[in-house]
């Protein structure tokens, strides 16, 4: 039997929901431009081998979609965008700063807020200095006072966090893995992380991480936490310390970051620094999704239904000076008695009817769908 229903993990969005995410990618766009950062689009179909790359081992790589085409050659759907920066920085000017908005997909479980398609929206500079990783954060930090969501951005930094394993004592084959155990933190109970280090003789590193900042500048790489902090009160951003922040992806070389909010438990944005192709770079990465899941906009667009009573010419002409002055318009052509009902619907603010009387006396009676009022518009 055929269904209509998406397939588990995917969404429709109309109304309300679609405005709203267009709203909210606006202000990424507006946002993204203002810092210098150019638009790039990639393919959403990769090789196999390419979506893989050298960390297939990750947990994002390895919920990634496969499939063949025709020639039976092994394809996939990207999962994020950072890994085709690989492709996109061949013969660019350095710093190149690029950003991108699109889908991507990841073939894992779905919860209340993880699917199987969502929108990420990503930043990224390359050929980066901690002076990048500043105004990223700047650029992340705007975004979020835009939407008016109240968020704090937490740090750390790769390389500190392998000199402190080195210091306890972790072999350096077993890094990468008690990174991974690190990063379940905030999303397991501590006795299960607690007991999983201990297979890599790293049980103590938890009541280290308990210790204040002061402690951790004894570290020969504190330094760019430090780095980063005086840049970051430059934009005005305040960032916090967080020794236990790994963050999942391998390809993390230097800092990393994520923000998180009251409001939702998962992690709104993230990103870190990482190298390509010998070449220091720098992101972060905003999920239009979850983002749109908090945010509280109200439309700021005035819109209109013009209802056209057998007036079909006034009535365009009307919906077209409306148009010429920004107004959103939408002309209903017949039965009038379904006019308001129609505006409800689509949250259309104002109602104006043109008929005979209207357009012979060149004044059209407006009703507020908010308020209920009626009043007089005048060409």
């Amino acid at each position: 039997m055929t269904t209509f229903e998406p397939v588990k993990g995917f969404r429709d969005f109309t109304g309300e929901d679609a405005l709203k995410r267009a709203q909210i990618r606006k202000i990424l766009v507006e946002t993204f431009e203002k810092y210098g950062f150019q638009p790039a689009e990639t393919p959403i179909i990769e090789q196999a081998e390419f979506v893989k790359g050298e960390n297939s081992n990750d947990e994002a790589v390895s919920d990634i979609f496969k499939l063949q085409d025709r020639g039976k050659r092994d394809l996939a759907l990207r999962y994020e965008f950072t890994f085709q920066i690989k492709r996109l920085m061949n013969n660019k000017k350095l710093p190149y700063k690029r950003y991108q908005i699109g889908e991507v997909f990841r073939d894992e479980p779905v919860s209340a807020n993880r699917f199987r398609q969502f929108v990420q929206c990503d930043i990224d500079t390359i050929g980066s200095t901690v002076k990048d990783e500043a105004e990223v954060l700047a650029a992340a930090s705007e975004i979020l006072e835009r939407l008016g969501l109240k968020f704090v951005i937490y740090v750390n930094n790769r390389k500190l966090l392998n000199e402190i394993l080195e210091k306890e004592g972790v072999e350096p084959r077993n890094t990468e893995k008690v990174m991974k155990v690190i990063d379940k933190l905030d999303k397991l109970p501590e006795e299960e992380v607690y007991n999983e280090l201990m297979l890599y003789n790293a049980k103590n590193i938890l009541e280290l991480f308990k210790k204040p900042e002061k402690f951790f500048e004894k570290y020969e790489n504190y330094k760019e936490i430090k780095q980063l902090k005086e840049f970051c009160e430059l934009y005005n951003v305040e960032i916090k310390f967080q020794p236990s922040l790994a963050r999942g992806l391998s390809y993390y070389n230097g800092t990393v970051f994520e923000v998180k909010t009251k409001e939702l438990k998962e992690t709104i944005t993230a990103g870190g620094s990482y190298m390509f192709n010998s070449v220091q770079c720098t992101g972060i990465s905003l999920g239009l999704d979850r983002l749109s899941g908090i945010t509280k906009i109200d439309s700021e667009t005035e819109s209109y239904l013009i209802v056209s009573l057998e007036q079909d010419k006034k009535a365009i002409e009307l919906a077209q000076k409306l148009r010429n002055s920004g107004k959103v318009v939408t002309i209903l052509y017949g039965k009038p008695s379904k006019a308001l009902e129609y505006a409800n619907s689509y949250s259309i603010n104002k109602v104006i009817f043109v008929g005979s009387e209207e357009v012979k006396s060149k004044q059209f009676k407006v009703k507020d769908m908010k308020t209920g009022k009626e009043s007089l518009f005048k060409i």
